[in-house]
């Protein structure tokens, strides 16, 4: 075995060594679980919103507000970053999710002014996501537009 052989087999058992053991099926159970909530929220808040005599379509938008404002305010508390250590992708899924990544930043850099730090730094984790979603509709209406 040569030299670079040897140091790569030194480098991947002193990797699997540091590297902690995976709980795939633990992170999986706590994503479903707190994603799911997170959904159940969602249709509680709309089920009471229809009850009140609001459209299904008003519904659905002052449910979308709801959740983007409680994500927010939990963001500012600092439990939202809790919940996301322990559920994961449970969290990050939801719209609740992309509120957060829009929040947190502009929470974090808040002392670095309202122009430099919120307004600069607001999209940094968001951005990438409002960016490439564009785009992939973009393309997906252009090839539904042809296909047809």
């Amino acid at each position: 075995m040569d030299q670079s052989a040897q140091s790569k087999k030194d480098y991947q058992e002193m990797v699997k060594r540091a590297s902690p053991d995976s709980r795939l099926l633990a992170n999986c159970l706590k994503a479903f679980a707190v994603g799911g909530l997170i959904c159940v929220l969602g249709q509680f808040v709309s089920g009471w919103l229809l009850s009140l005599g609001l459209t299904q379509e008003g519904a659905g938008t002052w449910t979308s507000v709801i959740l983007i404002f409680l994500s927010v305010l939990f963001t500012g508390f600092g439990l939202y970053g809790k919940l996301g250590k322990f559920a994961g992708a449970g969290s990050i899924v939801p719209i609740t999710g992309f509120a957060n990544s829009v929040a947190s930043p502009a929470v974090e850099y808040k002392k670095e002014g309202y122009i430099l730090g919120v307004g600069a730094k607001m999209f940094l984790l968001a951005g990438p996501v409002i960016v490439y979603g564009t785009l992939a509709s973009m393309l997906v209406g252009i090839v539904h537009y042809f296909w047809r």
